[in-house]
């Protein structure tokens, strides 16, 4: 099929009819230019949406790792907090169940002949036959229960090489701690260190454990 010709009005002279030809051309170049720049806006708006989208997930990533930084700071200080609140008082407590320690100190690391440290204790007391390491909690869980069972393993090996034959026993501290917890430290052989008002006491196991006996 040909090409569809206009059907302008009967009549009109060539030249007209000529410059109506170039007017309906100039006026679709027109459009074409119209629809050219509105795609053109389009794609442009849609970059730009694109653009910020990256951009907002971007700060919202990096947000989000400034918290867990934020928190994790947060969680040792306050670690730390509960740590020196328990200790100053620490060697009373035990004094009272007949526990005599002439020293405390937090923060013990055992280190492997490289000079990597393969363990640490939240606070150790100790005297002459006995060394009690003592982990402390904000929140204390069965796990960490269980990873201070090893944690003693490895002081106990350590004291052995060299020649160290104190016995190593356990305690755990927690701000908070359910029953649960509390059973399994006890049947673990830990002596429990619970919050009470504005001090702590320290509950005994009815077989306290000992890396010697375990």
């Amino acid at each position: 099929m040909g090409a569809t010709i206009p059907d302008y009005p009967r009549g009109l002279t060539f030249e007209q009819v000529w410059v109506a030809i170039h007017a309906d051309r100039a006026a679709g170049e027109a459009r074409r230019e119209e629809f050219d720049r509105g795609m053109q806006e389009l794609r442009e708006s849609q970059r730009e949406t694109e653009r910020q989208i990256k951009e907002y997930v971007k700060e919202m990533k990096e947000s989000a790792t400034r918290l867990d930084k934020q928190m994790g700071s947060l969680g040792n200080r306050f670690g730390e907090m509960v740590e020196y609140m328990v200790l100053p008082n620490l060697l009373d407590k035990f004094r009272e169940l007949n526990f005599v320690f002439t020293k405390a100190y937090p923060h013990a690391v055992i280190r492997d002949r490289n000079n990597k440290a393969i363990a640490e204790a939240d606070i150790t007391l100790e005297n002459g036959d006995k060394v009690m390491l003592v982990e402390v909690k904000s929140k204390l869980t069965t796990e960490d229960i269980s990873g201070h069972v090893e944690r003693i393993k490895k002081f106990r090996a350590h004291a052995d090489e060299r020649n160290d034959k104190r016995k190593y026993m356990g305690a755990v501290a927690g701000i908070v701690m359910n029953e649960d917890e509390k059973e399994f430290a006890f049947k673990t052989g830990f002596y429990v260190v619970e919050s009470s008002g504005e001090t702590f006491n320290i509950l005994k196991p009815e077989s306290p454990y000992s890396v010697a006996e375990w």
